[in-house]
């Protein structure tokens, strides 16, 4: 179905699509299944926490904030329906956090909102059952307007450093449709062309989900940006022809060094990027920092199914019984990352300033 009418104004700022909005009037999760697009727009609604915990899992929602938002909307709808004592609402919103958090491994904003949800429930136990739920909305809710502050925010960071008239590289999809609105990657993008800084996009396809290639082209061509799609194996060649000035991407975790776990091929491009001296950066909310998490060896990194690769759209691109790897991430060494933007500032993990040592620094400052 098309864009549904919610009741109030979209929380991501935008009327033209969204990736994850929940109305509160009839208590329904409206996500945009994003296995679909750019062929077919469906949003799709959801009621309860196991169907969000499906399409989290089955990526019909992708994209570390926005898998958080879902998240956070799940628990807050399970909390309305929970109308029994403290001990009673504790345990459903537990065992609900405990089912959504096992959805996808990498990607550290599904277990920061479910946490933050979790320690709000522990706050309103004692309410009665409508307080309670009213609470836990106002939390998924803030949840989901700190996201699109925060993308604004790196944005503006972000944009400050890309060349003027500029070919900006990207990889996989991290703009609103991978976060509560505007976008982290594609934010700075966005707010760089809005600038005047930005000749063109070179969106790498992203197999093997293609996310750059159905996603991010989507995006930025409804936006009016100038955007050319490229397979992943071509971003050499136009880094090596100079046609490459800065290249930015989103995150599904940082480690306390610096370290970026994001789409699958990141990796590459920013071992490309360091061998033709091209800028490259990372933009993501500071709810992508694991702090737990001191390296990207750490990292847990999801494994999805060989069919993903074996087959497109259908077409069996593999013969029966040949396996196929799929990792959906790798990890890029912080000497390789120029730049992390972040709504609290921008780092520099090349030079050694990783999140640990950026809150070091901060909190020693006057």
């Amino acid at each position: 179905m098309p864009m549904p009418p919610l009741s109030r104004a979209p929380l991501s700022g935008s009327a033209a699509f969204f990736a994850v909005e929940y109305d509160p009037a009839d208590a329904v999760l409206w996500l945009l299944d994003q296995r679909l697009l750019p062929g077919e727009e469906r949003y799709v609604p959801h009621r309860t926490v196991d169907e969000a915990a499906h399409a989290i899992r089955a990526m019909v929602v992708r994209g570390a904030p926005a898998i958080g938002i879902t998240a956070a909307y799940a628990l807050a709808q399970r909390a309305a329906l929970e109308t029994g004592p403290a001990a009673s609402f504790l345990m459903a919103m537990g065992i609900s956090g405990r089912g959504l958090d096992a959805t996808r491994p990498t990607a550290v904003n599904l277990g920061w909102a479910i946490a933050r949800m979790a320690r709000k429930a522990a706050d309103v136990a004692a309410l009665d059952p409508g307080a309670r739920a009213r609470a836990m909305l106002a939390e998924a809710e803030a949840v989901h307007r700190e996201d699109v502050a925060a993308c604004r925010a790196m944005g503006a960071l972000g944009a400050a450093d890309v060349p003027e008239g500029a070919t900006v590289m990207t990889h996989c999809n991290a703009g609103a449709l991978a976060t509560g609105g505007y976008g982290t990657a594609l934010g700075v993008i966005r707010a760089a062309h809005a600038a005047g800084k930005i000749r063109r996009v070179l969106a790498c396809e992203t197999r093997p989900y293609l996310q750059g290639a159905r996603l991010t082209s989507f995006e930025l061509s409804r936006d009016g940006i100038p955007v050319e799609v490229v397979t992943d194996s071509m971003a050499g060649w136009f880094m090596a022809r100079g046609e490459v000035q800065f290249v930015v991407v989103g995150a599904d975790r940082v480690a306390a060094n610096g370290d970026v776990a994001n789409k699958i091929g990141t990796y590459g491009l920013a071992v490309l990027a360091h061998a033709h001296g091209v800028p490259f950066t990372v933009a993501a909310p500071w709810s992508t920092v694991d702090l737990r998490c001191p390296d990207g060896r750490s990292i847990p990194i999801e494994e999805r199914s060989r069919d993903e690769v074996a087959t497109l759209g259908g077409v069996t691109l593999v013969a029966d019984g040949i396996p196929c790897r799929h990792p959906a991430f790798d990890v890029t060494p912080a000497r390789l990352v120029g730049a992390l933007y972040t709504e609290r500032g921008a780092l520099r993990p090349a030079e050694g300033e990783g999140p640990a040592a950026f809150l070091a620094r901060t909190r020693r400052a006057p």
